[in-house]
């Protein structure tokens, strides 16, 4: 090759990455499925908007849409909030809570629910007792926690602990059940030890459903904050700029600040999103034949 046709070829290799970066958004941004989601969302705000502004297009009012208030004052309000650093305070306040009740869930709804899965023995004594409790709902522990637990803080980590707790032991019950016996069987037959049989047989079939049920369990606990934090009042804060955002909405409802309730509500629904979204990009990550799986 020659010297100037060397030339030519250097700069387009140099644009070559930023062609396929720039061909890999598009492919990310028109996909068939990101265009039903974006249409989903256009149409969901068009009927919100009509619905809430019906009296003045219409010349009646609509039932439950008109008393919303429309999209562009929540819009308006959010552009507000986003400047204040007391909104902050309160996503941090609850995504702290919901990170401390949920690990907490893992930690010990996982060894609890594998343990039952491997001794019959333990199960027998500890299942009864967990079906007794586990119809009672979270929020009916509220003011039980706030009287045992020393601080508002933990009494609230405690609802949201239970919140994800049944739901990830369940998942572990329900995938060891799903587990096909005669694989244990053969495994002792050839000589394999209990610790053997639980690492590569049990716990890796019943690692799908555990996964299942902690990306149940996070939007739990997300509802579970929000409620917890309306009946204690925001914790040891105690005002809406770090109680939470359970507890800001509550104070926007008192204020009568409605547009500030649904953008509350909002706000509750991408952090519910973002934490399901990024527990899964993690189990995709470790565990990719998961991801090619499904």
């Amino acid at each position: 090759m020659s010297a100037g046709a060397s030339a030519l070829a250097a700069p387009s290799e140099r644009r070559q990455p930023g062609r396929r970066l720039a061909t890999r958004l598009r492919e990310l941004a028109f996909t068939r499925s990101r265009r039903r989601a974006l249409t989903s969302y256009v149409v969901f705000i068009a009927v919100w908007q009509l619905g809430a502004t019906s009296q003045q297009w219409l010349g009646h009012a609509l039932p439950v849409l008109s008393a919303l208030p429309p999209p562009t004052a929540v819009l308006t309000t959010w552009g507000h909030l986003v400047l204040d650093s007391g909104y902050w305070h309160s996503w941090l306040a609850s995504l702290v809570r919901v990170a401390g009740g949920f690990a907490a869930a893992v930690v010990v709804g996982v060894p609890f629910g594998l343990t039952m899965a491997m001794s019959r023995g333990f199960r027998g004594l500890a299942f009864p007792v967990f079906e007794l409790l586990r119809p009672v709902p979270p929020l009916a522990w509220v003011p039980a926690a706030i009287i045992f637990w020393p601080t508002q803080e933990l009494s609230i980590d405690f609802v949201i602990f239970l919140g994800a707790f049944y739901t990830i032991v369940l998942n572990v019950l329900g995938g060891a059940e799903t587990m096909d016996p005669r694989l244990v069987q053969v495994a002792r037959s050839m000589g394999a030890s209990r610790w053997n049989i639980f690492r590569r047989l049990v716990f890796r079939a019943v690692l799908p459903s555990i996964l299942v049920g902690m990306d149940v369990s996070i939007g739990i606990t997300w509802e579970v904050v929000v409620a917890a934090e309306m009946i204690s009042g925001g914790g040891a804060s105690g005002s809406s700029s770090g109680g939470g955002l359970g507890f800001f909405i509550w104070s926007s409802y008192v204020g009568g600040s409605y547009p500030q309730i649904v953008v509350g509500m909002i706000s509750i629904g991408l952090a519910g999103y973002l934490s399901s979204a990024a527990l899964r990009r993690l189990a995709n990550r470790f565990l990719p034949w998961l991801e090619a799986r499904s």
